[in-house]
């Protein structure tokens, strides 16, 4: 069986090229210019960009510009979106393991003014070329599975599958999205040269269909009630399905107990099946994860 690294090496200018054509393109139809960024000045931007997004607590920022000009200057990544002069979206990322061969994607947003265009697609296939350029094969990050167009962001649009489940991974956060409770999240990894990922990178993203999976008999491991709450079933199918609710930010505000249900279910529910080998091959728009179980052990 070959490798993705002998991928990579053996292929690498077609793939390099396709990578750094699929990303123009992405950037292209939504309007903007991403690059790479260096200078203070830029990176004081993408700081003050991530506080309008978040919003964090006073004297709790996000990110520095003086941290992002120590992580440019060891050589990792921080780019922008621009629509002319404007700075409408941003990521950063840093080299880890294995060997530091891969890049760890740390945060990425697009300010309101940029929502709905593609942008925070274009960033990712211009983050996904720029690593491929350094011999990078492989993208991690994390996210909060309660976040169904995060969810389908990142499993469908860009193909990426999550590896574990992480319990309250980073602690308290002050902000106006994660609010004051646990910030579980899934960590997923990004296979730069599969094709899964290269058919999504050119628009064309494998997508499942749950109402035919429910017909075959997968198990609804964990849906929603006429009341918006979580309501436990039976995991025992070889393809288990798990709900989350439509809009998790707005039932933190609303309903703040009903979001800590949300989370201590998902995290009982789709956390355990994870931690028994099972995987997640997929993410339905409507709100549901598609869990295989048929190679858990």
């Amino acid at each position: 069986m070959v490798s993705v690294t002998e991928v990579v090496t053996n292929t690498a200018p077609p793939l390099r090229d396709e990578a750094a054509a699929v990303a123009a393109g992405a950037a292209r139809a939504s309007g903007v210019r991403v690059r790479t960024l260096g200078e203070v000045a830029e990176l004081a931007a993408v700081a003050r960009l991530f506080e309008s997004i978040w919003q964090p607590a006073p004297r709790n920022p996000l990110v520095t510009a003086e941290l992002l000009r120590a992580m440019v200057s060891a050589g990792n990544y921080v780019a922008g979106a621009f629509d002319g002069p404007d700075l409408l979206g941003a990521c950063f990322g840093f080299f880890g393991e294995p060997a530091k061969g891969g890049l760890h994607s740390h945060i990425a947003g697009v300010a309101t003014p940029g929502h709905g265009r593609g942008i925070g697609f274009a960033l990712k296939l211009h983050q996904r070329a720029w690593a491929l350029q350094q011999g990078v094969t492989a993208i991690s990050w994390t996210f909060d599975p309660l976040v169904r167009r995060n969810a389908h962001f990142n499993l469908t649009k860009l193909a990426a599958r999550p590896e574990r489940y992480l319990p309250d991974f980073y602690g308290p956060m002050q902000d106006g999205i994660n609010s004051a409770g646990d910030t579980d999240r899934l960590m997923v990894g990004w296979d730069l040269a599969s094709p899964p990922v290269r058919t999504a990178a050119a628009g064309r993203p494998d997508r499942v269909d749950v109402t035919a999976l429910r017909d075959r008999g997968a198990a609804v491991a964990l849906a929603v009630d006429p009341a918006g709450a979580p309501v436990a079933g039976p995991a025992d199918a070889p393809v288990v399905l798990v709900a989350v609710p439509p809009d998790i930010e707005a039932l933190r505000r609303a309903d703040p107990g009903q979001g800590r249900a949300w989370r201590v279910a998902v995290r009982e529910v789709l956390g355990g099946l994870l931690a028994e080998g099972a995987s997640v091959t997929g993410f339905d728009r409507a709100g549901w994860y598609v869990v295989a179980r048929e190679h858990s052990s």
